[in-house]
C-alpha cells in the first residue's frame, strides 16, 4: 500500500507543483496591493519561519551543521531571496502576472547549460528539442501582452529572479539535497528574512494596509508556496535530474496565465492556448526516458 501511495504520489507532484508555483504570481498580486515588496516579503518570512518553527519543535528533524548551513543560506538566498524579489519588484512595477511568468520561465534553457558543465548530467538530442519546442510554447503564450509599468525595473528584476532561481535549484541539488527540507527552509527562510528586512529599513517605506485581501494573499503564499510548492520542489530535486526538475516551469506561464485570465480577466488568445499545448508537448519530451540503445548525446559548447 505504501508503495501504491509513493507511486501515486510522484506522478502527482509535478502538477501539484506547477499548480501551486503558478499560483505564487497571483497571490502575489494581490499581497502587494496591501505593501511595498520587501514589506510584503519580510511580513512573508516571519510568518512561514513561525510556522516552520513549530513544526521542527514538534517534529524534531535533524539541523544541518558546518558548512551545510553555510550551502543553506547560500541556497535559500538563491532559490526564494533574489527570485521572489525580483518577481514582486516586477510585478509591483505594474508587469502583469501573466507577463511576470515569461523570464523565468526561460529556466530550462539556462538550467540545462548549467547542470551540463557544473553538475555533469548529459542532455540528449531529444531533450534538447524538448527545451527549444518548450521555449517556442511560452513565447506564444505571452506574446501579445502588454509590455507596461516601468519596463527598466521591471524587467531587470525578473531577469534577476531568473537567474538567481536557476543557480539555486542546481547549488540546492548539488549541496543540500541530504539536508532535512523542514530546519533547511527555516534556515534558509530566516536568511532571506532579515535580507528583506534590511531592504525595506533602507529602500521602502515600511507602511502596511491589513486588509482582508492582503491577509488572505501573504497566507496563501506562506502556506501554499513556501511550505508547499517549496517542499514538492526540493522533493522532485532529491528525485529527478535538474533538467527534468526545470522543464516544469515551462507550464508555469501557460498556468499563470490562465490563472490571470480567470482572476484578473487577463486577454488569452487561441494561439495563447496553442502555446500552452506546445509548452505540454515539451515537458514530455525533456521528460521522456531514452532508450537504452540511444547514447547521443550534446552539449552546449558542440
Amino acid at each position: 500500500m505504501n508503495r501504491d501511495l509513493e507511486k501515486w504520489a510522484a506522478r502527482a507532484a509535478p502538477a501539484v507543483f506547477v499548480v501551486l508555483w503558478s499560483s505564487g504570481f497571483i497571490g502575489t498580486k494581490y499581497a502587494l496591493s496591501g505593501a511595498e515588496p520587501l514589506t510584503f516579503l519580510t511580513i512573508r518570512m516571519v510568518y512561514v519561519c513561525v510556522l516552520l518553527a513549530v513544526i521542527v519543535a514538534v517534529i524534531r528533524p535533524a539541523w544541518p551543521r558546518g558548512a551545510d548551513i553555510g550551502h543553506s543560506i547560500v541556497a535559500g538566498l538563491l532559490v526564494h531571496g533574489f527570485y521572489l524579489a525580483g518577481v514582486a519588484i516586477g510585478i509591483y512595477h505594474s508587469v502583469p502576472a501573466g507577463l511576470s511568468a515569461l523570464i523565468p520561465g526561460l529556466q530550462p534553457i539556462l538550467t540545462s547549460t548549467l547542470a551540463n558543465r557544473w553538475l555533469g548530467e548529459r542532455v540528449t538530442l531529444l531533450q534538447w528539442a524538448g527545451l527549444v519546442l518548450g521555449l517556442s510554447g511560452v513565447l506564444l503564450v505571452l506574446h501579445t501582452r502588454s509590455m507596461t509599468g516601468d519596463i527598466g525595473w521591471g524587467w531587470f528584476a525578473t531577469g534577476v529572479a531568473l537567474v538567481s532561481i536557476t543557480i539555486g535549484t542546481l547549488y540546492q541539488k548539488r549541496y543540500c539535497s541530504r539536508i532535512d527540507w523542514r530546519t533547511g527552509n527555516l534556515v534558509q527562510f530566516t536568511a532571506c528574512g532579515v535580507m528583506y528586512a534590511l531592504g525595506a529599513l533602507l529602500f521602502e517605506t515600511r507602511e502596511v494596509i491589513w486588509s482582508t485581501e492582503f491577509i488572505l494573499g501573504v497566507s496563501w503564499l506562506v502556506i501554499a508556496l513556501s511550505i508547499g510548492s517549496i517542499s514538492v520542489l526540493y522533493w522532485l530535486i532529491r528525485r529527478a535530474a535538474a533538467t527534468q526538475v526545470a522543464s516544469l516551469f515551462y507550464l508555469v506561464p501557460a498556468t499563470t496565465a490562465l490563472m490571470a485570465y480567470v482572476l484578473f480577466d487577463e486577454r488569452l488568445e487561441w494561439l495563447g492556448i496553442v502555446g500552452m499545448a506546445i509548452c505540454a508537448a515539451g515537458v514530455f519530451l525533456v521528460n521522456k526516458p531514452a532508450p537504452k540503445s540511444d547514447k547521443t548525446e550534446v552539449s552546449p559548447g558542440s
